[in-house]
């Protein structure tokens, strides 16, 4: 799917955004889930439903109430839904990174991350890798945009570059925060570019990358689905923060019957106790 100035974009930047990479039609019943979700919101106070582990599965950041939604995570969708588990399947999202790391492919975990207008959520710097680390660092974050994203609504920011760099600590004064040392976050600022597009459009990041995000200072929603996945032969080596009964699957290709490992070296991440890192991040932070 990926065209070679794709792939060398993706490979000397660390990411990649490919416009409306699902048409209009394809998009609309997975908005209509979304939107469902958002109404369903509206009845709870307090985080609701059922991760694999026990966990909530929708997150609501602080200020939700009916009249006005906060419905910012959704994980695991595809166990609750067939159009997004479908996505994991077959179609662009699984030809696009089949062009970056490979004929076999491996389903690691998914979520909707949304900042619904006014939302206050935003997500410091940080490197997806770091949250899970597998053998190998063939793993793409791929990003599907359900709203158009602009500088306005809370756009993913990230450094060019960074997935070729160090693997920064996620703990402050031996806490865990989900997020790097503010004077290297304050620098991430000064050369972080920001992933923009229309809705349908895909953005893939290697999961090595630098990244965070503002709030949503707009009318306008917006919403990623977000699924991570990797090289078949990328073994998992920490517990997953979002785990589903897909978790494992073969997305594409096959089995290699093998593990193929590289030399790095960092943290043991923490599974929020909560319903999400958004959590995590906010809480820690602010003791730290």
């Amino acid at each position: 799917m990926l065209t070679p100035n794709q792939i060398s974009d993706f490979r000397q930047n660390g990411f990649v955004v490919i416009d409306t990479a699902i048409d209009a039609q394809a998009l609309k019943p997975l908005c209509r889930e979304f939107d469902a979700w958002v109404e369903e919101s509206r009845a709870h106070s307090f985080p609701f439903g059922q991760m694999l582990d026990g966990r909530p599965r929708f997150d609501l950041e602080s200020g939700h109430c009916a009249e006005r939604p906060g419905l910012r995570r959704i994980a695991a969708p595809e166990e609750i839904s067939d159009h997004y588990l479908c996505l994991l399947k077959k179609g662009p999202l699984i030809d696009a990174v089949v062009s970056l790391i490979g004929n076999d492919v491996r389903f690691h975990h998914a979520k909707l991350n949304s900042k619904l207008p006014g939302a206050a959520t935003t997500v410091k710097w940080h490197q997806d890798f770091t949250f899970d680390p597998h053998s190998n660092d063939d793993c793409i974050t791929t990003m599907l945009f359900l709203d158009d994203v602009t500088s306005e609504n809370g756009a993913p920011r990230m450094v060019p570059g960074s997935h070729i760099g160090p693997l920064y600590s996620l703990r402050q004064n031996g806490v865990f925060t989900g997020a790097i040392d503010d004077s290297i976050a304050q620098e991430c600022e000064k050369s972080a570019e920001e992933c923009t597009g229309k809705a349908g459009s895909l953005c893939l990041m290697h999961t090595r990358t630098l990244h965070g995000s503002s709030a949503n200072q707009s009318a306008f929603p917006r919403t990623l689905y977000i699924a991570n996945l990797t090289s078949a032969d990328a073994v998992p080596l920490s517990t997953n923060a979002v785990p589903s009964i897909h978790s494992g699957m073969i997305a594409h290709g096959r089995e290699p019957g093998k593990i193929r490992s590289i030399e790095y070296e960092m943290e043991m991440p923490e599974v929020p106790e909560g319903a999400s890192f958004f959590n995590q991040q906010q809480a820690n932070t602010a003791n730290v």
